[in-house]
């Protein structure tokens, strides 16, 4: 988890070069105006529905690039935690939903209650960011806390002060980072953004087509067979010290507390897959 740069985390590494390059073309190729989508007149008019599979392609300014590319690369994270082979999988089940609903909301019926007030959807996979920052949510604990004082006010006690301020942890830096997403071309963003967010958490919660949080990927396509090698390695640690304590005749407190945890570590890797 400490590891620096894209160290176990190869599918976040594409992900993140591809939004770079797929970006940096289409600003190059002045085709910008090709990858976002308002209602009217490209879907109501010109009836052109590959907007709806190419519209998170790549993102039309240098700001939100920006932001999804730091927040990309806090999230590779969720990579680690689960494997290339679970992050692709979910990256891959997630995406039909958050390419099309957010159009879909839009036109059907954010634009008819608004009296056609909203009617634009910015470029990007910031759907698909929020669905991964979901995940990122409810996986990754809070390692700290921090509060940035306002005022101070000394108290009746000679030794200590009350302070008020703001209190933030370690993942805060992730929400703001994704929260410009969330914010840079309002309303069509937040939507796009609330969209991703209920995607990630009905995935996780296993809301939806059967089965679709337990597919996978073959494990060829990330590398699975040394993947595989990596965790069979520990697996068979793991059994030896667990023979080691059961050998053994003077089984005390601290060994049955080693046992259990060897125990939980080893069906944990085994139910991996």
């Amino acid at each position: 988890m400490l590891s620096s740069g894209f160290t176990n985390a190869p599918v976040s590494q594409f992900l993140l070069f591809g939004l770079i390059a797929s970006s940096l073309i289409v600003s190059i190729t002045d085709t910008k105006y090709l990858f976002y989508i308002q209602v009217v007149p490209h879907l109501w008019r010109y009836k052109q529905a590959w907007r709806l599979l190419t519209w998170q392609t790549c993102y039309t300014n240098s700001t939100e690039l920006l932001f999804a590319s730091m927040t990309i690369y806090h999230l590779r994270l969720i990579e680690r935690l689960w494997g290339s082979r679970k992050f692709a999988s979910f990256l891959l089940t997630t995406l039909p939903p958050t390419l099309l609903l957010p159009p879909m909301l839009l036109a059907l019926i954010l634009r008819p209650l608004t009296l056609n007030a909203i009617n634009h959807l910015p470029a990007g996979p910031t759907p698909l960011l929020f669905a991964l920052l979901s995940q990122y949510h409810a996986a990754i604990p809070t390692v700290y806390k921090y509060r940035i004082a306002t005022s101070s006010s000394p108290s009746s006690s000679t030794t200590s002060t009350t302070a008020d301020g703001l209190v933030f942890s370690d993942k805060s830096l992730v929400y703001l980072l994704a929260g410009q997403l969330a914010l840079s071309q309002l309303p069509g963003s937040a939507v796009a953004a609330g969209v991703g967010w209920g995607v990630g958490v009905a995935w996780r919660d296993e809301i939806g087509p059967g089965g679709w949080g337990r597919w996978r990927v073959p494990g060829w396509i990330v590398g699975g067979k040394r993947e595989d090698e990596g965790f069979e390695g520990l697996r068979r640690r793991l059994e030896g010290e667990e023979r080691g304590l059961g050998s053994g005749a003077d089984v005390g407190p601290e060994g049955r507390q080693r046992r259990t945890l060897g125990r939980g570590m080893l069906d944990q890797f085994r139910g991996r897959f």
